[in-house]
């Protein structure tokens, strides 16, 4: 099974940065695509970002012009740089991949998140 390992969160200031990482177990070039989701409390999950195999991205709207997703082939390593944090943005970032069907019986693979918490 593939496995993802995300680190980076924690809490900042508005308007700070921080930058997320997740480690893939397998080649990230064997999957077909890697990406960014997060989920505040009592919300749905949502995309924040997304990196197909070929390099291609999809940026959410909320975040666009913030946020940027990119990755690390040699490390097995898809990044989210986050800056100018608004309140919105608080929640926990998980990482995701979508895995060929050919090669996993479960197309869909998550981390277990990292927290961006909320700032006082």
């Amino acid at each position: 099974q593939v496995q993802l390992v995300e680190s980076g969160g924690g809490l900042v200031q508005p308007g700070g940065s921080l930058r997320l990482s997740c480690v893939a177990s397998e080649s990230i070039l064997s999957l077909n695509a890697m990406g960014w989701y997060r989920q505040a409390p009592g919300k749905e999950r949502e995309l924040v970002a997304t990196m197909t195999r070929t390099g291609s991205t999809n940026v959410a709207d909320s975040v666009k012009g913030r946020f940027t997703i990119s990755r690390d082939n040699a490390k097995n390593t898809v990044y989210l740089q986050m800056n100018s944090l608004i309140p919105e943005d608080p929640a926990r970032y998980y990482c995701h991949a979508n895995v060929p069907a050919w090669w996993s019986r479960y197309p869909d693979v998550w981390g277990q998140g990292t927290l961006v918490p909320v700032s006082s």
